[in-house]
């Protein structure tokens, strides 16, 4: 096999949350690009309908489910959709979830539980009820994104920051529990210029000060992010299971600071 083909996913089936814009719908086109048909959730239908049309181009299949994925039960419906119509999944993405930064006060438990839920549950449910399917045939890969600031510390992250580590955490132990046919890794994304990031940014005096805090200097692209995750879910990274992708070009500690008070 030449080096490149191991890139490719020729005959896989892949299911990618939160999926309608920014990391999500990149992953989604990469994998078809790459040889996949495609399985994506999210809740705005119309977006949907766009990236549907991305997927098709690359001549794959792609079944698009409008859902709310803040909450497990459409996991379910996502696991047979993939079965219902292409018999088999092969790649799972955990990519829905996030909550914005807050000073720590202004926090309360329903908004970390939610964060929880909305990250990590998620992410347990759709991966338990995905791997049996997965061990029918092959195995495959399951891929959690997550964040830098799983892994860094700044004030106004306490909730968003711990529901990512935990996302970690869980890599590394589905890994052992899924080995050695299921392969389950983490991607960390940086700034990435997403809608998203875009919200934070509000000026262009904080995007120069975001950049210059970056090694790389540069904001990350969904391209960075899409091709780590060909990489995690295709035959070239089949030696690798159980770690952490960091894309974040090259940063040690949060590249933005909130400028929040001491108390």
């Amino acid at each position: 096999m030449a080096l490149l083909d191991a890139f490719r996913l020729d005959g896989k089936v892949a299911i990618v949350t939160g999926a309608s814009r920014g990391i999500g719908a990149g992953i989604a086109a990469a994998f078809a690009e790459c040889g996949a048909d495609v399985v994506i959730g999210a809740r705005s239908e119309a977006a949907l309908a766009e990236v549907t049309a991305q997927i098709r181009g690359f001549g794959r299949r792609a079944v698009a489910l409008p859902c709310d994925l803040t909450d497990v039960r459409p996991m379910q419906s996502l696991v047979d959709a993939a079965m219902d119509t292409f018999g088999r999944i092969d790649i799972v993405v955990n990519n829905a979830g996030g909550t914005g930064p807050a000073p720590f006060l202004s926090e309360t438990a329903e908004s970390f539980e939610g964060a929880f839920r909305f990250n990590v549950t998620t992410a347990f449910e759709l991966t338990r009820l995905a791997a049996p399917r997965m061990l029918e045939r092959d195995g495959g890969s399951v891929i959690n994104i997550v964040s830098v600031m799983g892994q860094l510390a700044d004030r106004g992250y306490s909730v968003y920051g711990t529901a990512k580590a935990a996302m970690i955490q869980l890599t590394r132990l589905n890994a052992a529990d899924l080995a050695p046919r299921i392969r389950v890794n983490a991607i960390a994304p940086g700034a990435i210029a997403t809608d998203a990031l875009a919200g934070v940014l509000k000026s262009e005096e904080l995007e120069r000060l975001m950049i210059q805090g970056t090694p790389l200097r540069r904001l990350g692209r969904v391209e960075d992010i899409a091709l780590g995750a060909v990489y995690l879910a295709s035959p070239a990274s089949g030696y690798v299971t159980g770690k952490v992708l960091a894309i974040d070009g090259g940063i040690t500690f949060p590249n933005l600071s909130l400028n929040l008070p001491d108390l």
